[in-house]
C-alpha cells in the first residue's frame, strides 16, 4: 500500500471542507481579501490538497521560529521549510488585519477565492536570520535569499485555512493529481513500492536509465514527479518540460512508470529542500525518493563556491529517514559505453572502457547552434521538442538597444541598421525610435526620472514580446538611467538576445549636431530636466559595443553591429 502521510493523516482540506463549501464561498464574498503572489498560490495549493501535511495553514510565529531554528513544528513534527503568508504594512492597514480576523485568499489569475484564513498572529521576521539558518547564507547570489529580501513583504500572517476550491489550471490537467488522487491510482494498480523522481529539467536517456535501475533494484514502480510551480530562474519552461516527460514516459517498460505534476514553489534550499521534497513525496504515497548530487542546489555563491556540498542533501535526509519513513535512493551518476550501447553506473565502468558524455553546457551550446545531439544521449523525439521550444540562434529574435544623448546620431544608426538587417533577411525587423514610443505608447508621460523609467519599461516590454516572436528589434531611446536599461535587458533576455550599444558621442558634438536647437533652449531654462544639461546621463557599465559617430561613419558602426550579431550566431546556416 502507499506510504503513510507525514504526521499520520493526510490533511486534505478540500475534502474536509467540502460539506461547508457553499457557506465558505458566500462568506468569502463578504471578507477583506489578500490577492496571493505566485509563490503564495503554489504554497496554498499544496496546503489545501494535503501535499504539505501535517500543515493546515501558514506558520504562526512559534511554528516559524521552531522550523527556522530546529527543522520542527512546535508539536515536534519534522518540517524544514517555513511556509509563510507575507504581507506589507500597507496591507495590514488597508485590510485592518488583526488576530482573530478571517480573510479571503484569492487567486491572482482569476480572482477566485481559494481559501479563508483565520488569523492567529502577525509578526515581523528577521530575514537575515531566516536566510542564514534556512539557506545557509545571507548571500543575494542565492535566488531564494534575493527573493526574500527583494520580494517578500515585511510581515508574516500565521493561521489555519479552510479550503473553498483548488486553483483552476488549464494546462496538463490530466497530470495534475492531488496526493489523494495519486494514492488512489497506486491502489488501483496495486503499486506498493514507489520510487519518486524529482526534476525541474528535461529528462534524457541517462535519467530514464537511472530511474529504471532504481526501480528494478527495489522491485518498485517509478513516479516521475516534476515541479511545475516556481523553479530556479533561467530554467526551461514547464510547458516544454512536460512535453518532454510525455515523450520519455513512453520509453519505460509498460506499467512501470507514471507522470504526475507538482505545483511546488522551489526555494533551492539544498539539504533542507531535499528533506522537504522527501516529506512531500511521502504525502503523495511514495516509499522511496531519489536524491541527486547537490539536490536543489542554487549553484555558486558570490565568492564562486557552491552553496552546499555535493552530498549534503543526501546526508540530511538519511539522518531523518526513519522518522519520515521514506528510503533515500542516492542518484547514481551513469555513463554511456558506446561499445556496448548502454549506460552503467560510473563506478562500474570497466577499466579502459571508452565512455561518452555531454555536459549541460555542451547541450545548451548544441541547441543554440543547431549542432547534432546524438541518440545515445537523448531520444530523437525529446531533441525535437527541445529544438522546437529553443531554436538555434539563427531562428531566435534579438534586440539591439542604442542609447545616447539627444542628437548623438543613434537614430541615424538605427535606421541604417534596419535597412542592413532587412537586406540580410531571415526575420522581420522592427524599429522603435524614442520619438515613436513617446508618441504611440507614452504620450501622457513627462520627463521626470520616474516617467522616463516607465517609458523604458514599456519599451522593454514591447521589445521582449517582439523578440519572443523571433523578430529583430532595434530601439533607440536616450535611456539615461542604468537601472532602467538593466531592467529592459532582463525583460528581453527571457526571450532572446540583448545587445546594448552605447552611442558615446561627446556632448559638445551632440549640441553642434542639434538642428532643432533643443539644447540651446535647455541652456536658457526654457526646457527643464533635459539630459546632458540639467539631468544626468549614466554611461552604461556593460555595453556590448561602444561607438562614437564623431570618429567613425554610420556605415562602419552598422557593420560592427552586424558582425557582433553574426559572431553570436544570429546569421548563417543552421
Amino acid at each position: 500500500m502507499a506510504n503513510t502521510p507525514h504526521g499520520g493523516v493526510l490533511k486534505d482540506l478540500i475534502v474536509r471542507d467540502q460539506p461547508i463549501h457553499e457557506q465558505l464561498l458566500k462568506e468569502s464574498a463578504t471578507l477583506p481579501a489578500i490577492v496571493l503572489t505566485e509563490r503564495q498560490l503554489c504554497d496554498l495549493e499544496l496546503i489545501i490538497s494535503g501535499g504539505f501535511s501535517p500543515l493546515e495553514g501558514f506558520l504562526n510565529e512559534k511554528d516559524y521560529n521552531s522550523v527556522v531554528e530546529n527543522l520542527r513544528l512546535v508539536n515536534g513534527s519534522l518540517w524544514s521549510i517555513p511556509i509563510n503568508l507575507d504581507v506589507s504594512q500597507e496591507d495590514i492597514s488597508r485590510l485592518n488585519i488583526k488576530s482573530g480576523q478571517r480573510i479571503a485568499l484569492r487567486d491572482p489569475r482569476d480572482d477566485n477565492a481559494i481559501a479563508i484564513i483565520s488569523v492567529d498572529d502577525i509578526y515581523r521576521p528577521d530575514k537575515v536570520r531566516e536566510a542564514n539558518l534556512v539557506f545557509g547564507d545571507d548571500d543575494s547570489a542565492h535566488p531564494a535569499v534575493k527573493y526574500l529580501h527583494q520580494n517578500v513583504k515585511e510581515f508574516y500572517v500565521g493561521g489555519n485555512v479552510q479550503a473553498i476550491q483548488a486553483p483552476v489550471h488549464y494546462d496538463y490537467v490530466a497530470y495534475r493529481n492531488t496526493p489523494a488522487e495519486i494514492r488512489a491510482y497506486f491502489k488501483k494498480l496495486n503499486w506498493t513500492r514507489v520510487v519518486a523522481f524529482q526534476t525541474r529539467n528535461p529528462m534524457h536517456r541517462a535519467h530514464r536509465e537511472l530511474t529504471v535501475r532504481a526501480a528494478r533494484s527495489r522491485q518498485a514502480n517509478v513516479l516521475i514527479n516534476p515541479v511545475v510551480g516556481l523553479t530556479k530562474p533561467g530554467d526551461i519552461d514547464h510547458f516544454t518540460r512536460v512535453r518532454v516527460y510525455e515523450a520519455i514516459i513512453r520509453r519505460y517498460p509498460t506499467g512501470m512508470a507514471a507522470l504526475s505534476l507538482l505545483p511546488l514553489a522551489m526555494r533551492m534550499a539544498g539539504p533542507r529542500e531535499a528533506l522537504w521534497h522527501a516529506i512531500i513525496r511521502k504525502n503523495h504515497g511514495a516509499t522511496h525518493f531519489i536524491i541527486g548530487r547537490d539536490h536543489a542546489g542554487p549553484g555558486k555563491n558570490s565568492a564562486g563556491k557552491d552553496f552546499y556540498g555535493p552530498y549534503d542533501a543526501q546526508y540530511l535526509v538519511e539522518k531523518y529517514k526513519d522518522e519520515i519513513d521514506i528510503e533515500v535512493v542516492p542518484f547514481q551518476q551513469v555513463t554511456y559505453l558506446p561499445d556496448s550501447d548502454e549506460y552503467v553506473p560510473s563506478d562500474e565502468v570497466p577499466a579502459g572502457a571508452k565512455t561518452l558524455d555531454i555536459s549541460g553546457t555542451e547541450l545548451r551550446r548544441r541547441l543554440r547552434t543547431g549542432a547534432h545531439i546524438p541518440e545515445w544521449f537523448s531520444y530523437p523525439e525529446v531533441v525535437a521538442l527541445l529544438r522546437q521550444s529553443h531554436p538555434p540562434r539563427i531562428k531566435q529574435g534579438f534586440t539591439v538597444f542604442l542609447t545616447g544623448y539627444h542628437a548623438s546620431k543613434k537614430e541615424h544608426i538605427a535606421r541604417a541598421l534596419q535597412v542592413s538587417l532587412n537586406q540580410q533577411g531571415g526575420r522581420s525587423i522592427s524599429l522603435l525610435l524614442g520619438e515613436t514610443i513617446r508618441g504611440k505608447l507614452s504620450s501622457e508621460l513627462g520627463f521626470s526620472k520616474r516617467e522616463r523609467d516607465i517609458n523604458i519599461s514599456r519599451l522593454g516590454f514591447v521589445a521582449a514580446e517582439l523578440t519572443k516572436a523571433g523578430a529583430g528589434v532595434i530601439v533607440a531611446p536616450i535611456a539615461p538611467y542604468e537601472e532602467a536599461r538593466q531592467l529592459a535587458r532582463q525583460e528581453v533576455e527571457k526571450s532572446g538576445g540583448f545587445f546594448l550599444v552605447h552611442v558615446d558621442t561627446p556632448l559638445e558634438q551632440c549640441i553642434s549636431w542639434d538642428l532643432d536647437g533643443v539644447y540651446e533652449r535647455a541652456k536658457k531654462g526654457e526646457i527643464t530636466g533635459f539630459t546632458g544639461i540639467d539631468d544626468p546621463y549614466e554611461a552604461p557599465k556593460n555595453a556590448e559595443l561602444v561607438v562614437d559617430p564623431s570618429k567613425e561613419s554610420v556605415a562602419q558602426i552598422v557593420r560592427r553591429i552586424v558582425l557582433l550579431l553574426d559572431k553570436q550566431g544570429y546569421f548563417g546556416d543552421v
